[in-house]
Order: C-alpha cells, then structure tokens, then sequence
C-alpha cells in the first residue's frame, strides 16, 4: 500500500525580492510538504532557504505565487496573525527568549492570546519544559541556563498553542555538537510523537541527515525535493 498523506504545505511558483526588486531571493520555488512529514531544506547561504521558510511562517509576503498550508492559502489572506499564533510553531538560531522572564513565562508568551487560565498556562508550560527534558528548571532565567537549554525552552514556546506545524530555521547552529544533537533529537521525538509536521533549514549535512527528506534549493529555486511520500 502506498503512503498517501495530504499535503500540509504546498509552495507554488513563488518569487521573493528585496532592496526594490534588485535582489531575488527566491525565483519561482515549488515544494510539496506531506502531513507529518520531517523535512529538511538545505543548500548553500544565499540561496533562499530561509526567506522559503520565512514566508511559509506568513512573516514575509511573497510577489507572487502562492503558499497554501492546510488546505488554505495564506497569500491572499490580509490578516495572518491567528495563523501565526496557532498554525504555526517558530525556532529560530537565536532563541530570542525574554531574559526577564523565568522558563515556564517564555513558554506561556505566546498563549496569552489564547482563552486559557493563568494556572491552565502554567501547567501546560511545566508540561512542555518535561517534554524537552527541562523538569526541574522551570523557574531558571535564560542567563541561568545553557544555550542547549535555552533552545529547549524556544522549542517548548513554540509547542504551547499546539500547532500542526513547525518551523526550524538553522535551531542548532549556535550550539556546541553535543547540545545540537540534543535539540535535534527532541525536535525528532516530538515531530514523531505529536505527529506534527517539521520543517527544518540547515547547511550542516548531519544535521539534514535526520529528515524524512532532504531538500536542496540553489539561486531561489528548489532543485531536488528529495524521495517524498506521495501526496492526496
């Protein structure tokens, strides 16, 4: 029996400038993502992984093309901010963790937004933190934790409105080989156990080696999508 998943992200044609058009960041990308799928975007700096993963995030707009997530599009749509809240889930190279705030705080930002109780958002974060083997460290500020363990409270902020989607833009390439492997394998256990659908960029092979599949992408355009599962 085949592996049919529907599409969960679909990319078509799409084209991204910047500095007024002089330069072109992506040249008419397309990409097909299954429900569920681990996959990784790689290729060399400058090539527009990150502006792809940027505008699957809804933080760019594309000039044209479309993007469709889930089943629908979010190039025609005006206001994309409940679909950053709650389709999407973001980590990024900097963890960009509030220093002020404690580890359970950071993870509960983004539930603000949410009908949740103050006690409902906590638990839930405690909950969080032990799923990226954080129990105990709760109550740590970030300049009390390691940059590993600051990248695993950046992984459980970005679970805490449990998206069906995650995005992962180069998330261990701050980090020594041992934590990267760390958050790697925690970003793995919970795409695997969650079933989420992961997206992740990264130049370092090893790193790219832990996808379902790999995508390589040259001057703005994807050039090889990899053996993906096939799509309904």
């Amino acid at each position: 029996m085949s592996d049919a998943r529907r599409p969960a992200i679909v990319v078509r044609d799409v084209v991204k400038t910047f500095d007024e058009g002089r330069t072109r960041a992506l040249d008419g990308a397309t990409l097909q993502i299954a429900e569920g799928e681990f996959v990784a975007i790689t290729g060399p700096s400058g090539c527009g992984k990150s502006t792809l993963l940027h505008l699957i995030a809804a933080l760019e707009r594309p000039d044209s093309g479309e993007i469709i997530v889930n089943g629908e599009s979010i190039t025609s749509e005006r206001d994309l901010s409940r679909y950053r809240a709650l389709s999407i889930g973001l980590v990024f190279q900097l963890h960009n963790l509030l220093p002020n705030l404690t580890a359970a705080e950071n993870v509960q930002v983004p539930m603000y937004e949410t009908p949740l109780s103050a006690g409902a958002r906590r638990d839930k974060a405690n909950e969080l933190l032990a799923l990226v083997d954080l129990a105990g460290k709760e109550k740590k500020r970030p300049s009390e934790l390691s940059g590993g363990e600051r990248q695993r409270v950046a992984v459980a902020r970005a679970l805490s409105n449990d998206p069906p989607i995650v995005l992962a833009d180069e998330p261990t390439g701050n980090l020594d080989s041992k934590a990267g492997e760390r958050v790697l394998g925690v970003l793995r256990d919970i795409q695997r156990q969650r079933g989420v659908t992961l997206v992740l960029v990264s130049h370092d092979a090893n790193i790219a080696g832990a996808a379902d599949r790999i995508v390589r992408m040259l001057d703005g355009r994807v050039e090889d999508e990899g053996g993906g599962p096939n799509l309904v």
